[in-house]
Protein backbone atom coordinates (compact mmCIF):
# COMPACT_ATOMS: atom_id res chain seq x y z
CA UNK A 1 0.00 0.00 0.00
CA UNK A 2 2.41 2.13 1.07
CA UNK A 3 4.79 1.48 -1.98
CA UNK A 4 1.52 2.35 -4.54
CA UNK A 5 1.44 5.83 -2.55
CA UNK A 6 4.75 6.96 -3.84
CA UNK A 7 4.22 5.89 -6.94
CA UNK A 8 1.03 7.39 -7.30
CA UNK A 9 2.61 10.63 -5.49
CA UNK A 10 5.53 10.52 -8.07
CA UNK A 11 3.23 9.82 -10.76
CA UNK A 12 1.25 13.29 -9.16
CA UNK A 13 4.22 15.71 -9.22
CA UNK A 14 5.39 14.57 -13.02
CA UNK A 15 2.02 14.95 -14.17
CA UNK A 16 2.07 18.60 -12.55
CA UNK A 17 5.58 19.16 -14.23
CA UNK A 18 4.63 18.32 -17.23
CA UNK A 19 1.22 20.35 -17.28
CA UNK A 20 3.16 23.31 -15.70
CA UNK A 21 6.48 23.97 -17.51
CA UNK A 22 4.71 24.73 -20.76
CA UNK A 23 2.94 27.37 -18.71
CA UNK A 24 5.67 28.66 -17.15
CA UNK A 25 7.88 28.86 -19.54
CA UNK A 26 5.37 30.15 -22.11
CA UNK A 27 7.33 32.77 -24.24
CA UNK A 28 6.18 36.64 -22.82
CA UNK A 29 6.92 40.00 -24.03
CA UNK A 30 10.12 40.43 -25.61
CA UNK A 31 12.73 42.33 -23.36
CA UNK A 32 13.12 45.76 -23.47
CA UNK A 33 16.16 47.74 -23.24
CA UNK A 34 17.78 50.76 -22.05
CA UNK A 35 17.90 54.42 -24.40
CA UNK A 36 20.98 54.06 -26.42
CA UNK A 37 24.12 55.47 -24.92
CA UNK A 38 24.90 59.20 -25.75
CA UNK A 39 28.42 59.48 -27.08
CA UNK A 40 31.51 59.93 -25.14
CA UNK A 41 33.09 63.45 -24.60
CA UNK A 42 35.56 64.68 -27.31
CA UNK A 43 38.16 65.20 -24.74
CA UNK A 44 37.45 62.03 -22.64
CA UNK A 45 38.20 60.15 -26.02
CA UNK A 46 40.99 62.09 -27.26
CA UNK A 47 42.69 60.52 -23.56
CA UNK A 48 41.56 57.26 -24.41
CA UNK A 49 43.10 56.99 -27.57
CA UNK A 50 46.04 58.93 -26.60
CA UNK A 51 46.85 56.37 -23.73
CA UNK A 52 46.81 53.65 -26.55
CA UNK A 53 49.26 55.02 -28.45
CA UNK A 54 52.27 52.64 -29.37
CA UNK A 55 55.05 52.17 -26.94
CA UNK A 56 57.95 51.08 -28.57
CA UNK A 57 57.71 51.19 -32.31
CA UNK A 58 56.48 53.40 -35.00
CA UNK A 59 55.44 50.37 -37.35
CA UNK A 60 54.00 48.53 -33.97
CA UNK A 61 54.49 44.67 -33.44
CA UNK A 62 50.60 43.04 -31.88
CA UNK A 63 50.38 39.86 -31.03
CA UNK A 64 47.31 37.94 -30.59
CA UNK A 65 47.27 35.41 -27.95
CA UNK A 66 45.44 32.46 -28.50
CA UNK A 67 44.95 29.25 -26.13
CA UNK A 68 45.19 26.08 -28.66
CA UNK A 69 42.21 24.40 -26.22
CA UNK A 70 39.89 26.95 -26.77
CA UNK A 71 39.59 30.73 -28.13
CA UNK A 72 36.72 32.19 -28.58
CA UNK A 73 35.32 32.71 -31.93
CA UNK A 74 33.98 36.18 -32.63
CA UNK A 75 36.80 37.33 -29.97
CA UNK A 76 39.31 35.90 -31.93
CA UNK A 77 38.33 36.75 -35.61
CA UNK A 78 37.03 40.08 -35.18
CA UNK A 79 40.11 41.32 -33.49
CA UNK A 80 42.36 39.89 -36.05
CA UNK A 81 40.29 41.14 -38.93
CA UNK A 82 40.22 44.81 -38.28
CA UNK A 83 43.52 44.44 -37.47
CA UNK A 84 44.44 42.50 -41.01
CA UNK A 85 42.75 45.17 -42.49
CA UNK A 86 44.20 47.91 -41.28
CA UNK A 87 47.68 47.30 -41.97
CA UNK A 88 49.14 49.67 -39.85
CA UNK A 89 50.91 46.93 -37.50
CA UNK A 90 52.52 43.79 -38.04
CA UNK A 91 50.22 41.06 -36.40
CA UNK A 92 50.30 37.69 -35.35
CA UNK A 93 48.81 35.14 -33.94
CA UNK A 94 50.24 33.16 -31.14
CA UNK A 95 49.68 29.93 -29.35
CA UNK A 96 52.02 28.10 -26.72
CA UNK A 97 51.86 25.07 -28.76
CA UNK A 98 52.58 24.39 -32.89
CA UNK A 99 49.03 22.68 -33.10
CA UNK A 100 45.91 24.17 -34.34
CA UNK A 101 43.89 26.40 -32.13
CA UNK A 102 40.20 25.49 -31.37
CA UNK A 103 37.80 28.31 -31.74
CA UNK A 104 34.94 27.74 -29.73
CA UNK A 105 31.80 27.08 -30.69
CA UNK A 106 33.08 25.97 -34.14
CA UNK A 107 36.23 26.38 -36.39
CA UNK A 108 40.05 26.11 -35.65
CA UNK A 109 42.62 28.04 -37.21
CA UNK A 110 46.44 27.69 -37.40
CA UNK A 111 48.56 30.06 -34.90
CA UNK A 112 50.99 31.82 -36.58
CA UNK A 113 54.08 31.58 -34.48
CA UNK A 114 54.64 30.04 -30.70
CA UNK A 115 55.09 32.39 -28.09
CA UNK A 116 58.50 31.00 -27.63
CA UNK A 117 59.66 31.58 -31.56
CA UNK A 118 57.85 34.77 -30.97
CA UNK A 119 60.28 35.94 -28.06
CA UNK A 120 63.15 34.79 -29.95
CA UNK A 121 62.18 37.10 -32.95
CA UNK A 122 61.09 40.06 -30.58
CA UNK A 123 63.07 39.56 -27.43
CA UNK A 124 62.41 43.43 -26.85
CA UNK A 125 58.37 42.38 -26.88
CA UNK A 126 55.75 42.92 -28.43
CA UNK A 127 53.97 47.00 -28.68
CA UNK A 128 50.59 45.18 -27.63
CA UNK A 129 48.92 41.85 -26.71
CA UNK A 130 45.19 41.52 -27.64
CA UNK A 131 43.85 38.94 -25.32
CA UNK A 132 40.34 37.27 -26.77
CA UNK A 133 38.75 35.16 -24.22
CA UNK A 134 39.71 31.54 -23.94
CA UNK A 135 38.32 28.60 -21.53
CA UNK A 136 39.31 28.17 -19.24
CA UNK A 137 40.73 31.72 -18.52
CA UNK A 138 43.12 30.44 -16.41
CA UNK A 139 45.98 28.80 -17.82
CA UNK A 140 49.15 29.69 -16.01
CA UNK A 141 51.35 29.34 -19.10
CA UNK A 142 49.49 32.21 -21.23
CA UNK A 143 49.04 34.25 -18.25
CA UNK A 144 52.87 33.84 -17.01
CA UNK A 145 53.34 35.14 -20.78
CA UNK A 146 51.17 38.53 -20.75
CA UNK A 147 53.13 39.33 -17.77
CA UNK A 148 56.16 39.23 -18.90
CA UNK A 149 55.20 41.06 -22.46
CA UNK A 150 53.76 43.40 -19.91
CA UNK A 151 56.87 43.78 -18.07
CA UNK A 152 58.64 44.40 -21.35
CA UNK A 153 56.66 47.62 -22.11
CA UNK A 154 54.09 45.71 -24.31
CA UNK A 155 50.30 47.55 -23.55
CA UNK A 156 47.39 44.32 -23.01
CA UNK A 157 44.51 44.49 -24.67
CA UNK A 158 41.73 41.95 -23.44
CA UNK A 159 38.64 41.47 -25.73
CA UNK A 160 35.12 40.63 -23.58
CA UNK A 161 35.92 37.90 -21.14
CA UNK A 162 39.77 37.82 -21.94
CA UNK A 163 39.65 39.79 -18.91
CA UNK A 164 39.50 36.42 -16.85
CA UNK A 165 42.84 36.12 -18.42
CA UNK A 166 43.95 39.71 -17.76
CA UNK A 167 42.68 39.02 -13.80
CA UNK A 168 44.76 35.53 -13.77
CA UNK A 169 47.88 37.39 -14.62
CA UNK A 170 47.60 39.83 -11.92
CA UNK A 171 46.58 43.14 -14.37
CA UNK A 172 43.26 43.91 -12.98
CA UNK A 173 44.47 44.77 -9.44
CA UNK A 174 44.39 48.26 -8.47
CA UNK A 175 43.42 49.15 -11.94
CA UNK A 176 39.95 50.64 -13.38
CA UNK A 177 38.95 48.55 -16.03
CA UNK A 178 35.48 46.89 -17.47
CA UNK A 179 34.59 42.96 -18.94
CA UNK A 180 31.41 41.61 -19.84
CA UNK A 181 28.17 42.05 -17.69
CA UNK A 182 28.05 38.99 -16.47
CA UNK A 183 31.73 38.61 -15.79
CA UNK A 184 31.19 41.82 -13.33
CA UNK A 185 30.58 39.97 -9.82
CA UNK A 186 33.05 37.58 -10.50
CA UNK A 187 35.55 39.93 -11.29
CA UNK A 188 34.65 41.84 -8.49
CA UNK A 189 34.69 39.29 -5.70
CA UNK A 190 37.93 38.00 -7.35
CA UNK A 191 39.89 41.18 -7.58
CA UNK A 192 38.31 43.48 -4.78
CA UNK A 193 40.90 46.25 -5.43
CA UNK A 194 39.91 46.54 -9.10
CA UNK A 195 37.53 49.42 -9.88
CA UNK A 196 34.65 48.54 -12.02
CA UNK A 197 33.55 51.08 -14.76
CA UNK A 198 30.44 51.16 -15.84
CA UNK A 199 28.67 52.80 -19.44
CA UNK A 200 32.18 52.37 -21.18
CA UNK A 201 32.59 49.69 -23.61
CA UNK A 202 36.52 50.06 -23.23
CA UNK A 203 38.60 51.15 -20.80
CA UNK A 204 42.47 51.89 -20.44
CA UNK A 205 44.12 52.29 -17.40
CA UNK A 206 47.99 52.24 -16.98
CA UNK A 207 48.94 50.14 -20.15
CA UNK A 208 45.59 47.63 -19.92
CA UNK A 209 42.81 47.85 -21.82
CA UNK A 210 39.37 45.95 -21.15
CA UNK A 211 36.29 46.05 -22.85
CA UNK A 212 32.41 44.73 -22.43
CA UNK A 213 30.97 42.38 -24.80
CA UNK A 214 31.68 40.47 -28.23
CA UNK A 215 30.01 43.47 -30.00
CA UNK A 216 33.09 46.21 -28.42
CA UNK A 217 35.76 44.23 -30.11
CA UNK A 218 35.19 46.25 -33.14
CA UNK A 219 35.29 49.27 -31.78
CA UNK A 220 38.27 49.08 -29.41
CA UNK A 221 40.20 47.65 -32.18
CA UNK A 222 39.28 50.70 -34.18
CA UNK A 223 40.63 52.75 -31.76
CA UNK A 224 43.63 50.99 -31.64
CA UNK A 225 44.06 51.68 -35.29
CA UNK A 226 43.11 55.08 -34.62
CA UNK A 227 45.97 55.45 -31.88
CA UNK A 228 48.28 53.92 -34.50
CA UNK A 229 47.62 54.96 -37.64
CA UNK A 230 45.65 58.67 -36.67
CA UNK A 231 42.32 59.27 -37.18
CA UNK A 232 42.12 59.01 -41.53
CA UNK A 233 42.75 54.94 -41.32
CA UNK A 234 40.73 54.57 -38.21
CA UNK A 235 37.85 56.37 -40.36
CA UNK A 236 38.63 54.25 -43.36
CA UNK A 237 38.75 50.59 -41.74
CA UNK A 238 35.25 51.90 -40.31
CA UNK A 239 33.79 52.80 -43.38
CA UNK A 240 35.20 49.61 -45.14
CA UNK A 241 33.68 47.57 -41.84
CA UNK A 242 30.20 49.75 -41.69
CA UNK A 243 31.05 51.10 -38.75
CA UNK A 244 29.20 54.07 -37.75
CA UNK A 245 31.20 55.42 -34.41
CA UNK A 246 34.09 53.79 -32.25
CA UNK A 247 34.06 56.11 -29.48
CA UNK A 248 33.89 54.50 -25.86
CA UNK A 249 30.21 54.74 -25.03
CA UNK A 250 27.85 52.18 -23.58
CA UNK A 251 25.07 51.44 -21.81
CA UNK A 252 25.37 49.16 -18.91
CA UNK A 253 21.90 49.39 -17.49
CA UNK A 254 21.02 47.71 -21.07
CA UNK A 255 22.56 44.41 -20.44
CA UNK A 256 21.90 42.19 -17.43
CA UNK A 257 19.60 38.41 -16.98
CA UNK A 258 15.88 38.75 -16.28
CA UNK A 259 12.74 36.25 -15.92
CA UNK A 260 11.90 36.36 -19.51
CA UNK A 261 15.84 36.09 -20.43
CA UNK A 262 16.05 33.03 -18.10
CA UNK A 263 12.79 31.36 -19.54
CA UNK A 264 13.97 31.56 -22.94
CA UNK A 265 17.41 30.22 -22.27
CA UNK A 266 15.48 27.04 -20.11
CA UNK A 267 12.96 26.93 -23.42
CA UNK A 268 15.47 26.86 -26.21
CA UNK A 269 17.70 23.90 -24.11
CA UNK A 270 14.64 21.28 -23.26
CA UNK A 271 12.71 21.91 -26.61
CA UNK A 272 14.51 18.85 -28.43
CA UNK A 273 12.00 19.12 -31.17
CA UNK A 274 13.41 22.56 -32.11
CA UNK A 275 17.27 21.86 -32.15
CA UNK A 276 18.68 21.52 -35.40
CA UNK A 277 22.13 21.77 -37.43
CA UNK A 278 23.01 24.94 -39.13
CA UNK A 279 25.62 24.84 -42.03
CA UNK A 280 27.81 28.36 -42.17
CA UNK A 281 29.75 28.05 -45.75
CA UNK A 282 33.45 28.68 -46.10
CA UNK A 283 35.21 29.60 -48.89
CA UNK A 284 38.84 31.23 -49.74
CA UNK A 285 38.66 34.98 -48.74
CA UNK A 286 35.68 34.85 -46.12
CA UNK A 287 36.11 37.85 -43.74
CA UNK A 288 37.10 37.33 -40.67
CA UNK A 289 34.52 39.76 -39.13
CA UNK A 290 31.44 38.73 -40.39
CA UNK A 291 32.13 34.59 -39.89
CA UNK A 292 32.83 35.42 -36.21
CA UNK A 293 29.68 36.85 -35.62
CA UNK A 294 27.70 34.17 -37.97
CA UNK A 295 29.11 31.57 -35.95
CA UNK A 296 29.02 33.42 -32.94
CA UNK A 297 24.80 34.47 -33.27
CA UNK A 298 23.32 31.22 -34.45
CA UNK A 299 25.03 29.34 -31.56
CA UNK A 300 23.86 32.01 -29.00
CA UNK A 301 20.63 31.03 -29.74
CA UNK A 302 20.96 27.23 -27.70
CA UNK A 303 18.60 25.96 -30.28
CA UNK A 304 21.39 25.89 -33.05
CA UNK A 305 24.47 23.47 -33.42
CA UNK A 306 26.57 25.26 -35.95
CA UNK A 307 28.78 23.42 -38.18
CA UNK A 308 31.35 25.47 -40.51
CA UNK A 309 31.99 23.48 -43.96
CA UNK A 310 33.84 23.41 -46.97
CA UNK A 311 34.31 21.50 -50.38
CA UNK A 312 35.84 18.51 -49.31
CA UNK A 313 36.08 20.08 -45.97
CA UNK A 314 40.10 21.94 -46.60
CA UNK A 315 40.96 24.44 -45.25
CA UNK A 316 40.22 27.94 -46.44
CA UNK A 317 42.40 30.95 -46.55
CA UNK A 318 40.47 34.41 -45.01
CA UNK A 319 40.53 37.44 -45.83
CA UNK A 320 43.25 38.60 -43.78
CA UNK A 321 45.73 35.68 -44.59
CA UNK A 322 44.34 32.94 -41.94
CA UNK A 323 44.20 29.20 -42.28
CA UNK A 324 40.58 28.20 -40.98
CA UNK A 325 39.37 24.46 -40.83
CA UNK A 326 36.01 23.89 -41.03
CA UNK A 327 34.31 21.13 -39.06
CA UNK A 328 33.17 18.99 -41.93
CA UNK A 329 32.89 18.67 -45.65
CA UNK A 330 29.97 20.64 -47.41
CA UNK A 331 29.25 17.36 -48.62
CA UNK A 332 28.37 15.02 -45.78
CA UNK A 333 27.37 17.68 -43.29
CA UNK A 334 23.92 16.52 -43.35
CA UNK A 335 22.52 19.82 -42.15
CA UNK A 336 19.07 20.96 -41.92
CA UNK A 337 19.29 24.72 -43.20
CA UNK A 338 22.66 26.30 -45.11
CA UNK A 339 22.86 29.91 -44.35
CA UNK A 340 24.34 32.26 -46.69
CA UNK A 341 27.99 33.10 -47.21
CA UNK A 342 28.98 35.41 -44.43
CA UNK A 343 29.35 38.98 -46.57
CA UNK A 344 32.25 40.97 -47.95
CA UNK A 345 30.45 44.14 -47.77
CA UNK A 346 30.11 46.03 -44.23
CA UNK A 347 30.37 42.29 -42.47
CA UNK A 348 30.18 44.59 -38.69
CA UNK A 349 26.66 45.09 -39.58
CA UNK A 350 26.07 41.34 -39.77
CA UNK A 351 23.86 41.13 -36.53
CA UNK A 352 21.63 44.37 -37.57
CA UNK A 353 20.85 42.31 -40.36
CA UNK A 354 20.88 38.74 -38.76
CA UNK A 355 19.04 39.41 -35.39
CA UNK A 356 15.48 39.72 -37.26
CA UNK A 357 16.33 36.61 -38.88
CA UNK A 358 16.94 34.97 -36.29
CA UNK A 359 13.84 36.56 -34.27
CA UNK A 360 11.85 35.25 -37.66
CA UNK A 361 13.38 31.60 -37.91
CA UNK A 362 13.14 30.98 -33.79
CA UNK A 363 11.28 33.98 -31.92
CA UNK A 364 11.81 37.56 -30.41
CA UNK A 365 12.69 36.19 -27.24
CA UNK A 366 15.53 34.21 -28.68
CA UNK A 367 16.84 37.04 -30.98
CA UNK A 368 16.97 39.13 -27.59
CA UNK A 369 18.93 36.58 -25.83
CA UNK A 370 21.43 36.40 -28.75
CA UNK A 371 21.78 40.31 -28.48
CA UNK A 372 22.40 39.91 -24.87
CA UNK A 373 24.90 37.36 -24.68
CA UNK A 374 26.67 39.22 -27.63
CA UNK A 375 25.61 42.71 -25.98
CA UNK A 376 24.55 44.22 -28.56
CA UNK A 377 22.38 47.20 -28.24
CA UNK A 378 19.10 45.34 -29.93
CA UNK A 379 15.34 45.62 -28.92
CA UNK A 380 12.97 42.83 -30.54
CA UNK A 381 13.65 43.86 -33.92
CA UNK A 382 14.49 47.53 -33.46
CA UNK A 383 18.46 48.83 -33.47
CA UNK A 384 19.42 51.48 -30.97
CA UNK A 385 22.64 52.34 -31.88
Amino acid sequence: MRKRTVLLTLAAIVLVALVATPILLAPGEAATQAEPAPPVDEAEQAQIIAAMAPPKRERPVIAIATFNPGTEVSDFLSAYGVLARSGVAEVTVVAEKDERVRLYPSLSIDPQETMAAFDARYPEGADYVVVPAMDPGADPFIAEWIVAQHEKGAKIISICNGSRMIGTAGLLDGRRATGHWSAAKELRDKYPTMEWVPDRRYVIDDGVATSTGITANIPIMIALVEAIGGREAAERVAGELGVANWDARHNSSAFGLNLEHMKTFVRNNVSFWRQEKVGIPLEDGVDEVALGFLVDAYSRTELASVVAVSAGGEPVRSLGGLTIYPDAAAETANVDEMLDAPPSEAPAALLEAELPRIAERYDRQTAGIVALVMEYPWTAGQASR
